[in-house]
C-alpha cells in the first residue's frame, strides 16, 4: 500500500483523531518507541515552529537497565496535534505512554523492601506503585486510546529474562481482545533479523493471532511505522462484505435447496470475521463448500472496513438445476441453444393464443386475432353506385375461436353375471367396490371392450 493511500485510510477509520495507546509490560522499550515515532512522522509534519518545540520537550525519556523510567500515564504531546502526512490528508497525532505491568526483575516498585507507594489522580490516598501501574494501563487501553500497540521483547535490549515478559503481554493483550481494540504487537530486539527473533515473532503471531512486527525501536525508521500502521489498519472490524452471486442463483426462489445450501455456508463463515486481516483467508474458505468452484476478493476499501467478492459456482450446477427446473435433459452448454431455439418458437405460437385463453378461463370464450402477416389482400376494385364511384376493398385472415365447455362421460359396461365383474366378497363390500371401480378408471392396463378406460 502506498503512503497516501495507508494515511488515507487510517484517517477515515478513526475519524481524523489517531490516538496511539502504547501498552505493555515494564521495560521493555515503550518510551524509546513513542521517541522514535515522534522523532520520525509526527515532529517533521507539524506545521508550527512553536507546535514543534513544545512536542520535543514532551518527548519521554528512555533509558537501558532494569529501572523503571515512566512512573505515571503520559499524552505526547500534551494537546493532540494536526499533522500533513500525505496530499489532502491530515491526522490529529497523540502517543499515550504508560507504565506498564510489572515484570518481577524490574526496579523501581520495591523501596527498602516495601511496596512503593504512590498518589494517583484515581484515590484519595497512596497506593502501591505496582497497582497505579496497572490502573493507568488499563485506562490508557480502555478510555484513551483509538489503536493499541503492544511493545514486549525477545529479552535482548536488557537483562531480564524473556520468560519473565510472558505473563504480563498475555495480561495486557486480553485486556485489549476484551473491548476489540484493534492493536498489533511489537516485538523490541536488538536485532530483529536474527533467527532466534524471527521464531519467537512466528510463535508469538500463532499464540496470540495477531501481527507481530519485529523491530529494533532504538533504530525505527519510517518504512517500519509505515508497516506497524498498515498492520494496525487490517485489525479494524470489518463492517460490511458485499457478496456478489452468479445471476441465475439469485433467480432461483428463497427455498431453493442449492440457494439455501450457499447462504447456509455463507453464513457460517461470516460468523468468524472480525477484523479485515481475517478477510481473505476466511472468504477463500468458502470454496471448501461442494456448490462452489472459486472465491475472489475483488476489493477491500479499508477506510471504512468494506469488501466486495465473487463466488463462482461449479460449472455443472447450472445444467443441472435447469433440467430440474423445467424438466428438459440440457446436459451441456451444445444442447442449451437448439433447446431454447425450440422453446422461443414454441413461446411465439403460444402468445398468439395466449389472450384467448385468458379470455376463455375469464368467460368461457375468445378470438385468436390473426396478425398483419396472415391477412390477404384482394385487390381493390372501382365501383360506381349510381353517379358516384368508390373503391371495394376485400382483405380475409383466419381466425380460431375457443369455447370453454364441460364435456361429461358416462360408461355402462355389460359384461355378464355380477360374478364375473366382481367377486362375492368385493360385492359384498360396498366399500372394497368403490375402489375397485376408482382402480379401474385409474389404470392405464384396464381394459373394456379391448380399450382402455381412458380411450373410452
Amino acid at each position: 500500500m502506498d503512503t497516501q493511500a495507508l494515511y488515507q485510510s487510517i484517517a477515515r477509520r478513526t475519524g481524523g483523531d489517531i490516538y496511539i495507546g502504547v501498552v505493555g509490560p515494564v521495560r521493555t522499550g515503550k518510551s524509546t518507541f513513542i521517541k522514535r515515532f515522534m522523532e520520525t512522522l509526527v515532529i517533521p509534519n507539524i506545521s508550527s515552529e512553536f507546535a514543534k518545540e513544545r512536542a520535543t520537550d514532551e518527548l519521554p525519556q528512555s533509558a537501558a537497565g532494569r529501572t523503571i523510567m515512566t512512573t505515571e500515564p503520559k499524552f505526547i504531546p500534551e494537546d493532540a496535534v494536526k499533522i500533513a502526512v500525505a496530499e489532502n490528508t491530515s491526522l490529529n497525532v497523540r502517543m499515550i505512554d504508560c507504565v506498564g505491568f510489572i515484570v518481577p526483575s524490574s526496579l523501581g516498585y520495591i523501596e527498602d523492601e516495601q511496596p512503593r507507594m504512590v498518589m494517583t489522580p484515581w484515590f484519595e490516598k497512596e497506593i502501591p506503585f505496582n497497582m497505579a501501574a496497572e490502573i493507568g494501563t488499563q485506562k490508557v487501553i480502555t478510555e484513551h486510546s483509538t489503536i493499541g500497540l503492544v511493545v514486549t521483547t525477545d529479552g535482548s535490549i536488557s537483562d531480564i529474562p524473556r520468560e519473565e515478559y510472558e505473563e504480563a503481554e498475555q495480561r495486557v493483550i486480553s485486556e485489549l481482545r476484551k473491548i476489540n481494540k484493534p492493536f498489533v504487537i511489537l516485538l523490541n530486539c536488538t536485532n530483529p533479523a536474527s533467527q532466534q527473533a524471527l521464531l519467537l515473532r512466528q510463535g508469538l503471531q500463532e499464540r496470540y493471532q495477531v501481527p507481530v512486527v519485529a523491530v529494533n525501536c532504538l533504530e525505527l525508521e519510517e518504512r517500519d511505522i509505515r508497516e506497524i500502521l498498515a498492520d494496525v489498519l487490517f485489525q479494524f472490524p470489518v463492517r460490511e462484505v458485499a457478496l456478489e452471486l452468479p445471476g441465475w442463483i439469485c433467480a432461483l426462489s428463497p427455498d431453493h435447496w442449492l440457494k439455501s445450501a450457499l447462504y447456509d455456508a455463507i453464513r457460517d463463515c461470516g460468523r468468524d470475521i472480525g477484523c479485515i486481516g481475517q478477510l481473505k483467508d476466511k472468504i477463500i474458505s468458502l470454496q471448501e463448500c461442494e456448490y462452489v468452484d472459486r472465491m475472489d476478493l475483488d476489493s477491500i476499501d479499508l477506510g471504512s472496513g468494506s469488501a466486495k467478492a465473487r463466488l463462482t459456482a461449479k460449472n455443472n450446477l447450472f445444467y443441472q438445476i435447469l433440467g430440474e427446473e423445467t424438466g428438459l435433459d440440457i446436459p451441456d452448454e451444445s444442447a442449451l441453444l437448439p433447446c431454447m431455439v425450440e422453446l422461443a418458437a414454441m413461446k411465439k405460437e403460444y402468445d398468439k393464443v395466449k389472450c384467448a385463453l385468458d379470455e376463455v378461463a375469464a368467460t368461457g370464450y375468445g378470438i385468436v386475432m390473426p396478425s398483419l402477416e396472415e391477412l390477404s389482400l384482394e385487390e381493390p376494385e372501382i365501383i360506381k353506385q349510381g353517379g358516384r364511384y368508390g373503391v371495394r376493398l376485400k382483405a380475409s385472415a383466419p381466425s380460431i375461436h375457443m369455447m370453454a365447455a364441460n364435456i361429461t362421460t358416462e360408461v355402462n359396461p355389460i359384461v355378464g353375471s355380477p360374478n364375473t365383474l366382481y367377486t362375492q366378497q368385493i360385492r359384498n363390500s360396498p366399500l372394497l367396490f368403490c375402489f375397485f371401480c376408482m382402480y379401474a378408471l385409474k389404470s392405464n392396463d384396464s381394459k373394456i371392450f379391448c380399450k382402455t378406460v381412458a380411450k373410452i
